[in-house]
Protein backbone atom coordinates (compact mmCIF):
# COMPACT_ATOMS: atom_id res chain seq x y z
CA UNK A 1 0.00 0.00 0.00
CA UNK A 2 1.51 3.31 -1.06
CA UNK A 3 1.70 6.18 1.42
CA UNK A 4 -0.49 8.44 -0.69
CA UNK A 5 -3.07 5.68 -1.01
CA UNK A 6 -3.20 5.16 2.74
CA UNK A 7 -3.48 8.90 3.42
CA UNK A 8 -6.37 9.06 0.98
CA UNK A 9 -8.00 6.15 2.81
CA UNK A 10 -7.54 7.95 6.12
CA UNK A 11 -8.92 11.19 4.77
CA UNK A 12 -11.96 9.46 3.36
CA UNK A 13 -12.53 7.64 6.64
CA UNK A 14 -12.32 10.92 8.53
CA UNK A 15 -14.66 12.64 6.10
CA UNK A 16 -17.16 9.82 6.36
CA UNK A 17 -16.97 9.94 10.13
CA UNK A 18 -17.67 13.66 10.08
CA UNK A 19 -20.69 13.09 7.88
CA UNK A 20 -22.00 10.37 10.12
CA UNK A 21 -21.48 12.23 13.35
CA UNK A 22 -22.83 15.51 12.11
CA UNK A 23 -21.86 19.09 12.85
CA UNK A 24 -22.68 18.76 16.53
CA UNK A 25 -20.02 16.08 17.04
CA UNK A 26 -22.55 13.75 18.69
CA UNK A 27 -22.55 10.15 17.51
CA UNK A 28 -26.32 10.13 18.10
CA UNK A 29 -26.99 12.91 15.62
CA UNK A 30 -28.64 11.62 12.43
CA UNK A 31 -27.90 13.38 9.16
CA UNK A 32 -28.91 12.82 5.59
CA UNK A 33 -25.68 10.90 5.08
CA UNK A 34 -26.40 8.32 7.77
CA UNK A 35 -29.63 7.28 6.14
CA UNK A 36 -27.69 6.37 3.01
CA UNK A 37 -25.52 3.84 4.85
CA UNK A 38 -26.75 0.46 6.09
CA UNK A 39 -26.84 -0.81 9.65
CA UNK A 40 -24.58 -3.85 9.82
CA UNK A 41 -23.81 -6.36 12.57
CA UNK A 42 -20.77 -8.55 12.04
CA UNK A 43 -19.04 -11.23 14.11
CA UNK A 44 -15.27 -11.56 14.51
CA UNK A 45 -13.67 -14.84 15.59
CA UNK A 46 -10.24 -14.51 17.20
CA UNK A 47 -7.33 -16.74 18.14
CA UNK A 48 -6.93 -15.20 21.60
CA UNK A 49 -8.28 -15.68 25.10
CA UNK A 50 -10.10 -12.59 26.32
CA UNK A 51 -7.87 -12.47 29.41
CA UNK A 52 -4.96 -11.30 27.24
CA UNK A 53 -6.09 -7.71 27.04
CA UNK A 54 -3.36 -6.52 24.67
CA UNK A 55 -3.52 -9.13 21.94
CA UNK A 56 -7.30 -9.59 22.21
CA UNK A 57 -7.33 -5.82 22.49
CA UNK A 58 -6.15 -5.60 18.89
CA UNK A 59 -9.40 -7.19 17.80
CA UNK A 60 -11.34 -4.95 20.16
CA UNK A 61 -9.63 -1.86 18.72
CA UNK A 62 -10.76 -2.72 15.20
CA UNK A 63 -14.32 -3.35 16.36
CA UNK A 64 -14.54 -0.27 18.57
CA UNK A 65 -13.06 2.13 16.03
CA UNK A 66 -15.32 0.88 13.24
CA UNK A 67 -18.31 1.52 15.49
CA UNK A 68 -16.99 4.92 16.56
CA UNK A 69 -16.32 6.08 13.00
CA UNK A 70 -19.71 4.96 11.71
CA UNK A 71 -21.73 6.38 14.56
CA UNK A 72 -22.66 2.86 15.65
CA UNK A 73 -24.19 1.88 12.30
CA UNK A 74 -21.51 -0.75 11.58
CA UNK A 75 -20.69 -2.86 14.62
CA UNK A 76 -18.50 -5.95 14.95
CA UNK A 77 -18.56 -8.24 17.99
CA UNK A 78 -15.24 -9.99 18.81
CA UNK A 79 -15.32 -13.53 20.18
CA UNK A 80 -12.52 -15.19 22.13
CA UNK A 81 -10.83 -18.36 20.94
CA UNK A 82 -13.15 -21.32 21.38
CA UNK A 83 -16.37 -19.33 21.58
CA UNK A 84 -17.16 -19.87 17.90
CA UNK A 85 -14.20 -21.90 16.62
CA UNK A 86 -10.86 -22.97 18.13
CA UNK A 87 -8.12 -20.36 17.99
CA UNK A 88 -6.27 -22.05 15.14
CA UNK A 89 -9.34 -22.35 12.89
CA UNK A 90 -10.18 -18.69 12.36
CA UNK A 91 -9.20 -18.72 8.68
CA UNK A 92 -11.56 -21.64 8.05
CA UNK A 93 -14.44 -19.85 9.77
CA UNK A 94 -13.93 -16.69 7.71
CA UNK A 95 -13.52 -18.64 4.48
CA UNK A 96 -16.74 -20.58 5.12
CA UNK A 97 -18.68 -17.45 6.03
CA UNK A 98 -19.35 -18.71 9.56
CA UNK A 99 -18.16 -15.24 10.60
CA UNK A 100 -17.58 -12.20 8.45
CA UNK A 101 -14.09 -11.55 9.83
CA UNK A 102 -11.42 -12.85 12.18
CA UNK A 103 -8.34 -11.71 14.07
CA UNK A 104 -5.48 -14.20 14.00
CA UNK A 105 -1.86 -14.97 13.15
CA UNK A 106 -1.44 -16.04 9.55
CA UNK A 107 1.40 -18.44 10.29
CA UNK A 108 -1.08 -20.74 12.01
CA UNK A 109 -2.12 -21.72 8.49
CA UNK A 110 1.18 -22.58 6.81
CA UNK A 111 -0.25 -26.06 6.23
CA UNK A 112 -2.54 -24.42 3.67
CA UNK A 113 0.26 -22.36 2.11
CA UNK A 114 3.72 -21.95 3.70
CA UNK A 115 4.01 -18.46 2.22
CA UNK A 116 1.44 -17.25 4.76
CA UNK A 117 4.29 -17.29 7.29
CA UNK A 118 5.59 -14.04 5.80
CA UNK A 119 2.34 -12.31 6.75
CA UNK A 120 3.21 -12.88 10.41
CA UNK A 121 6.94 -13.40 10.87
CA UNK A 122 9.68 -15.78 9.78
CA UNK A 123 12.81 -16.90 11.65
CA UNK A 124 15.66 -14.39 11.54
CA UNK A 125 13.41 -12.07 9.56
CA UNK A 126 12.18 -8.50 9.88
CA UNK A 127 11.66 -6.65 13.13
CA UNK A 128 8.35 -4.89 13.73
CA UNK A 129 9.31 -1.58 12.12
CA UNK A 130 10.84 -3.34 9.13
CA UNK A 131 7.81 -5.61 8.82
CA UNK A 132 5.49 -2.61 8.66
CA UNK A 133 7.74 -0.98 6.08
CA UNK A 134 7.61 -4.11 3.94
CA UNK A 135 3.85 -4.54 4.26
CA UNK A 136 2.84 -0.94 3.69
CA UNK A 137 5.53 0.32 1.35
CA UNK A 138 7.50 -2.67 0.09
CA UNK A 139 4.83 -4.64 -1.73
CA UNK A 140 4.31 -7.10 1.12
CA UNK A 141 0.62 -6.53 1.75
CA UNK A 142 -0.26 -6.85 -1.92
CA UNK A 143 1.69 -10.12 -2.10
CA UNK A 144 -0.03 -11.57 0.97
CA UNK A 145 -3.48 -10.45 -0.19
CA UNK A 146 -2.85 -12.29 -3.46
CA UNK A 147 -2.38 -15.52 -1.49
CA UNK A 148 -5.42 -14.93 0.69
CA UNK A 149 -7.57 -14.34 -2.38
CA UNK A 150 -7.23 -18.08 -3.09
CA UNK A 151 -9.22 -18.65 0.10
CA UNK A 152 -11.88 -16.04 -0.65
CA UNK A 153 -10.36 -13.71 1.97
CA UNK A 154 -8.83 -10.24 2.09
CA UNK A 155 -6.45 -9.44 4.96
CA UNK A 156 -5.13 -6.33 6.67
CA UNK A 157 -2.37 -5.98 9.31
CA UNK A 158 -4.05 -5.33 12.67
CA UNK A 159 -1.47 -5.79 15.39
CA UNK A 160 2.18 -6.47 16.11
CA UNK A 161 3.69 -7.80 19.34
CA UNK A 162 7.23 -6.63 18.67
CA UNK A 163 10.21 -8.95 19.08
CA UNK A 164 9.17 -11.92 21.16
CA UNK A 165 10.89 -13.97 23.82
CA UNK A 166 12.36 -17.42 23.21
CA UNK A 167 10.00 -19.44 25.37
CA UNK A 168 9.62 -21.19 28.71
CA UNK A 169 11.42 -24.44 29.52
CA UNK A 170 11.08 -26.79 32.43
CA UNK A 171 14.80 -27.53 32.32
CA UNK A 172 17.92 -25.70 31.27
CA UNK A 173 18.79 -25.78 27.57
CA UNK A 174 22.50 -25.34 26.91
CA UNK A 175 23.12 -27.18 23.66
CA UNK A 176 21.51 -28.83 20.65
CA UNK A 177 21.65 -32.12 22.51
CA UNK A 178 19.28 -30.69 25.13
CA UNK A 179 16.67 -30.06 22.44
CA UNK A 180 16.44 -33.66 21.28
CA UNK A 181 12.95 -35.09 21.86
CA UNK A 182 11.81 -31.97 23.73
CA UNK A 183 8.05 -31.41 23.40
CA UNK A 184 7.50 -27.73 22.62
CA UNK A 185 4.57 -25.56 21.63
CA UNK A 186 5.81 -23.39 18.75
CA UNK A 187 3.93 -22.59 15.51
CA UNK A 188 4.94 -21.24 12.11
CA UNK A 189 8.23 -21.76 10.31
CA UNK A 190 9.96 -21.43 13.67
CA UNK A 191 8.28 -24.69 14.56
CA UNK A 192 9.58 -26.24 11.35
CA UNK A 193 13.11 -25.14 12.24
CA UNK A 194 12.82 -26.52 15.76
CA UNK A 195 11.55 -29.77 14.30
CA UNK A 196 14.69 -30.03 12.16
CA UNK A 197 16.75 -29.52 15.32
CA UNK A 198 15.14 -32.51 17.00
CA UNK A 199 12.23 -30.88 18.86
CA UNK A 200 8.83 -32.56 19.00
CA UNK A 201 6.76 -29.58 17.85
CA UNK A 202 3.13 -28.96 18.81
CA UNK A 203 0.76 -26.13 17.92
CA UNK A 204 -1.67 -25.07 20.65
CA UNK A 205 -3.85 -21.94 20.98
CA UNK A 206 -2.99 -19.55 23.79
CA UNK A 207 -5.77 -20.67 26.09
CA UNK A 208 -4.41 -24.25 26.16
CA UNK A 209 -0.72 -23.57 26.76
CA UNK A 210 -0.60 -23.26 30.55
CA UNK A 211 -2.36 -26.53 31.32
CA UNK A 212 -0.27 -28.43 28.78
CA UNK A 213 2.94 -27.03 30.23
CA UNK A 214 1.88 -27.33 33.84
CA UNK A 215 0.74 -30.96 33.51
CA UNK A 216 3.81 -32.04 31.54
CA UNK A 217 2.06 -32.68 28.22
CA UNK A 218 4.75 -30.39 26.79
CA UNK A 219 8.22 -29.53 28.11
CA UNK A 220 8.43 -26.01 26.74
CA UNK A 221 6.28 -23.32 25.15
CA UNK A 222 6.60 -19.94 23.56
CA UNK A 223 3.84 -17.36 23.42
CA UNK A 224 4.55 -13.63 23.11
CA UNK A 225 6.55 -11.88 25.81
CA UNK A 226 6.68 -11.00 29.50
CA UNK A 227 3.33 -9.21 29.81
CA UNK A 228 1.21 -11.88 28.15
CA UNK A 229 3.29 -14.80 29.46
CA UNK A 230 2.84 -13.56 33.01
CA UNK A 231 -0.91 -13.25 32.50
CA UNK A 232 -1.05 -16.83 31.23
CA UNK A 233 0.91 -17.93 34.30
CA UNK A 234 3.62 -19.66 32.26
CA UNK A 235 6.21 -18.69 34.90
CA UNK A 236 4.30 -20.93 37.34
CA UNK A 237 4.68 -23.92 35.02
CA UNK A 238 8.34 -23.51 33.99
CA UNK A 239 11.37 -21.75 35.50
CA UNK A 240 13.67 -21.06 32.55
CA UNK A 241 12.86 -18.14 30.25
CA UNK A 242 14.97 -17.91 27.10
CA UNK A 243 15.73 -15.16 24.62
CA UNK A 244 15.74 -14.02 21.89
CA UNK A 245 12.67 -15.25 20.06
CA UNK A 246 14.65 -15.61 16.84
CA UNK A 247 11.63 -17.10 15.08
CA UNK A 248 9.42 -14.02 15.63
CA UNK A 249 11.40 -10.76 15.54
CA UNK A 250 8.38 -8.68 14.52
CA UNK A 251 5.17 -10.69 14.15
CA UNK A 252 2.13 -9.10 12.54
CA UNK A 253 -1.40 -10.16 13.40
CA UNK A 254 -4.03 -9.97 10.70
CA UNK A 255 -7.70 -9.24 10.45
CA UNK A 256 -9.19 -11.54 7.82
CA UNK A 257 -12.41 -10.63 6.01
CA UNK A 258 -14.59 -12.85 3.87
CA UNK A 259 -14.31 -11.42 0.34
CA UNK A 260 -18.03 -11.66 -0.37
CA UNK A 261 -18.85 -9.82 2.84
CA UNK A 262 -16.16 -7.25 2.02
CA UNK A 263 -17.51 -6.64 -1.47
CA UNK A 264 -20.95 -5.91 -0.03
CA UNK A 265 -19.64 -3.13 2.22
CA UNK A 266 -20.12 0.47 1.07
CA UNK A 267 -16.79 2.01 0.10
CA UNK A 268 -16.98 4.35 3.08
CA UNK A 269 -17.20 1.36 5.43
CA UNK A 270 -14.29 -0.33 3.68
CA UNK A 271 -12.09 2.71 4.16
CA UNK A 272 -13.11 3.02 7.81
CA UNK A 273 -12.37 -0.67 8.38
CA UNK A 274 -8.88 -0.33 6.86
CA UNK A 275 -8.18 2.74 8.96
CA UNK A 276 -9.29 0.91 12.12
CA UNK A 277 -6.99 -2.03 11.29
CA UNK A 278 -4.07 0.34 10.75
CA UNK A 279 -4.69 1.94 14.13
CA UNK A 280 -4.82 -1.46 15.82
CA UNK A 281 -1.55 -2.44 14.17
CA UNK A 282 0.34 0.59 15.45
CA UNK A 283 -1.33 0.76 18.86
CA UNK A 284 -0.68 -2.86 19.83
CA UNK A 285 3.05 -2.57 19.19
CA UNK A 286 3.30 0.59 21.27
CA UNK A 287 1.34 -0.96 24.12
CA UNK A 288 3.48 -4.10 24.28
CA UNK A 289 6.67 -2.03 24.32
CA UNK A 290 5.24 0.02 27.19
CA UNK A 291 4.25 -3.05 29.23
CA UNK A 292 6.92 -5.70 28.67
CA UNK A 293 9.82 -4.10 30.52
CA UNK A 294 7.98 -3.87 33.82
CA UNK A 295 6.57 -7.37 33.44
CA UNK A 296 10.01 -8.85 32.76
CA UNK A 297 11.40 -7.26 35.90
CA UNK A 298 8.53 -8.69 37.95
CA UNK A 299 9.15 -12.16 36.51
CA UNK A 300 12.87 -12.08 37.28
CA UNK A 301 12.26 -10.69 40.77
CA UNK A 302 9.84 -13.55 41.46
CA UNK A 303 12.40 -16.22 40.58
CA UNK A 304 12.27 -16.68 36.83
CA UNK A 305 15.68 -17.69 35.45
CA UNK A 306 16.42 -15.54 32.42
CA UNK A 307 18.88 -17.05 29.94
CA UNK A 308 20.14 -16.52 26.40
CA UNK A 309 20.17 -19.25 23.79
CA UNK A 310 23.68 -20.58 23.25
CA UNK A 311 25.68 -19.61 20.18
CA UNK A 312 25.50 -23.25 19.08
CA UNK A 313 21.71 -23.23 19.05
CA UNK A 314 21.45 -19.82 17.38
CA UNK A 315 23.89 -20.74 14.62
CA UNK A 316 22.22 -24.09 13.95
CA UNK A 317 18.78 -22.48 13.87
CA UNK A 318 19.91 -19.81 11.41
CA UNK A 319 21.45 -22.44 9.13
CA UNK A 320 18.34 -24.60 9.29
CA UNK A 321 16.19 -21.54 8.50
CA UNK A 322 18.12 -20.80 5.30
CA UNK A 323 17.75 -24.42 4.23
CA UNK A 324 14.02 -24.38 4.99
CA UNK A 325 13.50 -21.23 2.91
CA UNK A 326 15.27 -22.77 -0.06
CA UNK A 327 13.34 -26.02 0.28
CA UNK A 328 9.97 -24.26 0.39
CA UNK A 329 10.92 -22.01 -2.51
CA UNK A 330 11.77 -25.07 -4.63
CA UNK A 331 8.39 -26.67 -3.93
CA UNK A 332 5.95 -23.76 -3.76
CA UNK A 333 5.73 -21.07 -6.45
CA UNK A 334 3.96 -18.50 -4.28
CA UNK A 335 6.51 -19.01 -1.49
CA UNK A 336 9.35 -18.51 -3.98
CA UNK A 337 7.78 -15.34 -5.38
CA UNK A 338 7.29 -13.74 -1.97
CA UNK A 339 10.61 -15.00 -0.59
CA UNK A 340 12.66 -13.48 -3.40
CA UNK A 341 10.89 -10.13 -3.12
CA UNK A 342 11.03 -10.19 0.69
CA UNK A 343 14.72 -11.18 0.73
CA UNK A 344 15.67 -8.22 -1.46
CA UNK A 345 13.73 -5.87 0.83
CA UNK A 346 15.35 -7.37 3.94
CA UNK A 347 18.84 -6.80 2.54
CA UNK A 348 18.08 -3.17 1.75
CA UNK A 349 16.31 -2.26 4.99
CA UNK A 350 18.83 -4.15 7.16
CA UNK A 351 21.72 -2.33 5.51
CA UNK A 352 20.06 0.99 6.25
CA UNK A 353 19.16 0.07 9.83
CA UNK A 354 22.72 -1.03 10.58
CA UNK A 355 23.77 2.53 9.83
CA UNK A 356 20.96 4.56 11.34
CA UNK A 357 19.74 2.46 14.29
CA UNK A 358 22.06 -0.41 15.18
CA UNK A 359 25.09 1.85 15.55
CA UNK A 360 23.13 4.10 17.90
CA UNK A 361 21.68 1.20 19.90
CA UNK A 362 25.12 -0.38 20.29
CA UNK A 363 26.62 2.86 21.56
CA UNK A 364 23.82 3.45 24.07
CA UNK A 365 24.04 -0.16 25.29
CA UNK A 366 27.78 0.14 25.84
CA UNK A 367 27.63 3.48 27.63
CA UNK A 368 24.71 2.44 29.86
CA UNK A 369 26.16 -0.92 30.87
Amino acid sequence: MKRRKFLNHTALGAATTAALVGCSGSSNTQTASTTDLPTLRWKMATSWPQSLDTIFGGAETVCQRVSDMTGGRFTIKPFAAGEIVPGTQVLDAVQAGTVECGHTASYYYIGKNPALAFATSVPFGLNAQQQNAWLYHGGGLEAIQKIYSDFGIINFPAGNTGAQMGGWFKREIKSLADLQGLKMRIPGLGGKVMDSLGVNVQVLPGNEIFLALDRGAIDAAEWVGPYDDQKLGLNKAANFYYYPGWWEPGPTLDVLVNQQAWAQLPQAYQEIFKTAAFEANINMLAKYDALNGKALKELVDSGTKLAAYSQEIMTAAQKATAELFEENASKNASFKEIYQQWQKFQEEVSGWNQINELSFADFVAQTNS
